[in-house]
This record gives structure tokens, C-alpha cells and sequence, in this order.
């Protein structure tokens, strides 16, 4: 296809891929797609043995990474953060609410002391640590969600002559991107899932193509809410030069999620996925849950923390309802909940990766047939 993105990444079809799965990231990319490898829960020694493993079954397939380094948190600015140097930091009241609300369904978990070296959640520092380590690896893009990425972040992607990417939810956003001098903008409306803001893909993406247009040609990567080839190409007809995906992939067989997750999925409509504080702090758009309904409607609620100190409150409490549910548990299965967009409602089945690709083309060419029957003399 004649697209910037492919140009850009190598690729033949401008299909991205983010997961934080590093079968997904294997098997889109050798699917003729763009795998991303989500790293903002690696260590530079993880991220090294991940991408190593892509590296010898990606077919030398081209792919890249995801990290996360936020503008705006509430450690903004310090130095020398640890996990535990926060924990005084969290309330009693919001520990106690969440083990209470999980002893409710049957689960009792403890929360526990981390190693005196584990980085505070999303911190800056280790996220550059791991783009260094990153960079060994044959990677073709780096990107950054939650804000501007860092000047050395730039200037590292300059170096290695990677494109960085970086996500924005609203036109303002993408104008001080294209500013700071990112390569590529992934608008994401507010359908997706994780982290996200409040406008829709269909207004937010022509809205900033417009924009930028006059400052500089930055190619726009359409996210939010897309789950199949026909919104492919209608994001691409308003403009995008590509898409970014990730709630589809998370409905495959090589994805991360647990088998009961899976389950959630396919029975959830799209008005099961809300936006909510409660996992990390800022509104994150995930399953809805008997998790999500505590801490976002409930009155006795003490109110989700800012990020990163909610995180400290709900990780531990995530990993109990999931051993919980795992275990037989069927009442922890109401609290089972992960990170998904508005288009969990046109999941109906799992699927492998590859497959799903090889129907976006499939349905792509459809639709742009499709479109040109209806301007057809």
C-alpha cells in the first residue's frame, strides 16, 4: 500500500499491533502487520529476554515497543521514588476498602513489602532504562503514551533512526506532539481501551489531521474502537494513514488474558467497557466490574488515588482476584476485569493473530470496493 506508515516501518499493510504479549507481537508481524510489544511493566533485563525471543520469531519481520512515561503524576519531578518509598503515602482507608470489598467474594490476600530496589509504577527513569536496552534489538519503533515523550526519548530515536511514535486523545495534545517533534501521532478516541480521553475516533481523527496539516506532515495512526478491515478503511478515509489496534488482539489465542477474561469478553456489550480511575489512577477504559462499580459509583468509595499511588492499592488486589477466579472461586469471577476498548462488543469468539489479520486485509479491500462501486460511473 502507498503509505507513509509502511514506508516508515517496512511493512506492506498498515496494520499496528500493540499488545503486551510477545506471541501477538510475533505472529501479526510475520501476518504482515506491525507488532508492538507493550514494556511498561519491563525491567531492562526483561525486556531483553522478551525481545530476544521475538527477535527468533518475528521471521525477521520488523515490530517495536510501548512505553508508558506520563507527564503529569503525582511523584512528578522527584527523585530517587520507590515502590515502597510511597507506601506511606497510600491512606489505611484505601487498602482496608479494597481487601474488604475483596473478602466481600470470598478472597483474603495480604498486601506485601517489595524489594527496596523495585522503581516506583511508571517510572520515568526505567522506562528510558529499558528503551537503552531495547535499542540492541532490531526494533523499528518506539512509542510513548500519557503525555509528551521525554527530549532524550526523541533524541534516542534520532540516534538509532527509529520513528517515534506518541499517542493523544485530543486535538491539543497533538499539536504539542508534533511540536516537541514526534515522527508519528496514534489519535486515539475515547472507544479504546487502557488509558484514554473523552472524544470519539470518528470526530478526533480529522480534527487533528486538519490541524497538523499546516505545521508539518506527520502521518496519524487511527486508534480506538477498531476491530475489524471496514473501520480501517473508514479511518483511512478520513485521512489516517494507518491504524492502531489492541483490544481485538486480546481475543486470541497467543494473548496474555486468562481463559475466564476471555469468557467476559465475548458476553460483554460495549457498553461494558468503562472508563474508570480505579486501576491506575487516571481514567483507564477496562471491563466493567464489580472492581470498577466500587470504587466509581459506590457511595462508602473513598475515591481512587492519583497515579501512580492507586496502582500500589490495586495490583496485589488484581493478582489475588485472578488466583482467586483461577482457582474455582466463582464468585471472584465478577471482580475479573483487564483493559479493554468499546469494541469488546464485536468480539464473539477467540481467534489466532494471524488470522485476524489476514481478515482486516480481507475485509479492507472490501470495503474500499466497496467505495469505489459507489462512485463508479
Amino acid at each position: 500500500m502507498k503509505s507513509p506508515i509502511c514506508e516508515m516501518l517496512g511493512i506492506d499493510f498498515p496494520l499496528v499491533a500493540f499488545s503486551h504479549c510477545r506471541d501477538v507481537v510475533a505472529a501479526v508481524s510475520r501476518a504482515g502487520g506491525f507488532g508492538v510489544f507493550g514494556a511498561a511493566n519491563q525491567s531492562p533485563e526483561s525486556i531483553d529476554q522478551e525481545l530476544k525471543w521475538i527477535d527468533d520469531h518475528v521471521d525477521g519481520k520488523p515490530y517495536g515497543i510501548d512505553v508508558l512515561i506520563p507527564e503529569n503524576m503525582a511523584t512528578a519531578g522527584e527523585k530517587n521514588v520507590t515502590y515502597n518509598s510511597l507506601e506511606s503515602r497510600v491512606p489505611p482507608q484505601h487498602r482496608k476498602y479494597a481487601k474488604d470489598l475483596l473478602a466481600k467474594y470470598g478472597i483474603e490476600f495480604d498486601y506485601t513489602r517489595a524489594p527496596n530496589d523495585r522503581p516506583q509504577p511508571f517510572d520515568p527513569a526505567r522506562a528510558i532504562d529499558v528503551l537503552e536496552a531495547a535499542f540492541a534489538h532490531p526494533i523499528r519503533l518506539i512509542a510513548n503514551a500519557l503525555g509528551v515523550p521525554p527530549s532524550q526519548m526523541i533524541e534516542m530515536g534520532r540516534k538509532h533512526e527509529v520513528p517515534v511514535a506518541a499517542l493523544v486523545g485530543a486535538k491539543e495534545h497533538a499539536l504539542r506532539q508534533v511540536a516537541a517533534g514526534v515522527d508519528i501521532l496514534v489519535v486515539q478516541g475515547g472507544e479504546a481501551g487502557g488509558h484514554c480521553g473523552e472524544v470519539s475516533t470518528i470526530v478526533l481523527v480529522p480534527e487533528v489531521v486538519r490541524a497538523i496539516k499546516p505545521i508539518r506532515d506527520v502521518p496519524v495512526l487511527a486508534a480506538g474502537g477498531i476491530m475489524n478491515g471496514r473501520q480501517m478503511a473508514a479511518c483511512m478515509a478520513m485521512g489516517a494513514a494507518g491504524v492502531w489496534t489492541g483490544s481485538v488482539w486480546l481475543a486470541t489465542v497467543e494473548s496474555e488474558t486468562s481463559e475466564i477474561f476471555r469468557e467476559k469478553m465475548i458476553a460483554a456489550s460495549s457498553r461494558d467497557a468503562v472508563r474508570s480511575r480505579g486501576r491506575t489512577g487516571k481514567p483507564a477504559r477496562q471491563l466493567r466490574s464489580v472492581w470498577t462499580d466500587a470504587w466509581d459509583r459506590s457511595p462508602d468509595s473513598p475515591g481512587a488515588l492519583p497515579m501512580p499511588l492507586q496502582t500500589l492499592v490495586s495490583t496485589e488486589a488484581f493478582r489475588a482476584i485472578d488466583r482467586a477466579a483461577a482457582g474455582g472461586n466463582q464468585r471472584a469471577r465478577e471482580l475479573v476485569s483487564y483493559f479493554v476498548g468499546q469494541g469488546v462488543g464485536m468480539i464473539d469468539g477467540v481467534k489466532s493473530a494471524g488470522s485476524v489479520v489476514q481478515e482486516f486485509k480481507a475485509e479492507f479491500i472490501e470495503a474500499v470496493e466497496h467505495m469505489n462501486e459507489l462512485v463508479a460511473e
